[in-house]
């Protein structure tokens, strides 16, 4: 499988990158619900983007400039996140919690975590499974369909490997 060898030749060692935060995106092709963007301020990682009923917009993505890779979930939903603190989390897909932490982060006012794991078998569960359900020490803060995810993150390898 394509995306299985791109995450092992990557090392799948993921982390997050402050620049991952930038707004500077450029369109590169369109899966579904999933927007495939360019981000130049990362050494032009690849990222899929997408805007979810509950105001929830979750980016998945690749820093080149790090050899990581990284998630980001924002929600206007989610007050009292505080930039720079770090909150454990919880990411559940289909039944299989990992446990991360997210660190607080504001994108055009929308409070979010960027979210720090080291884990080959999440990304995987991520483009091949159908629910992904982040929570705090309170519960469930967001769950997203994750249909498209697998064709997106092939554009997304595709979009990365065209950046050189």
């Amino acid at each position: 499988m394509k995306t299985a060898g791109f995450f092992v030749a990557a090392g799948v060692a993921v982390m997050v990158s402050g620049a991952a935060m930038a707004q500077d995106l450029v369109q590169y092709d369109t899966v579904g619900v999933w927007d495939v963007l360019v981000d130049p301020t990362i050494g032009n990682g690849c990222l899929i983007n997408a805007v979810f009923e509950d105001g929830s917009d979750v980016r998945i993505g690749f820093a080149p400039d790090t050899g990581f890779g990284y998630i980001l979930a924002m929600n206007s939903a989610w007050d009292g996140i505080e930039e720079g603190v770090s909150y454990p989390i919880s990411m559940d897909v289909d039944g299989t919690v990992y446990e991360g932490e997210g660190k607080g982060i504001f994108i055009n006012d929308l409070p979010g975590v960027d979210i720090e794991f080291d884990s080959a078998d999440f990304l995987m569960d991520v483009a091949t499974k159908q629910t992904l359900t982040l929570s705090n020490e309170s519960g469930p803060v967001m769950s997203i369909d994750l249909t498209d995810s697998l064709m997106a993150l092939d554009s997304a390898i595709a979009c990365q490997e065209q950046q050189g």
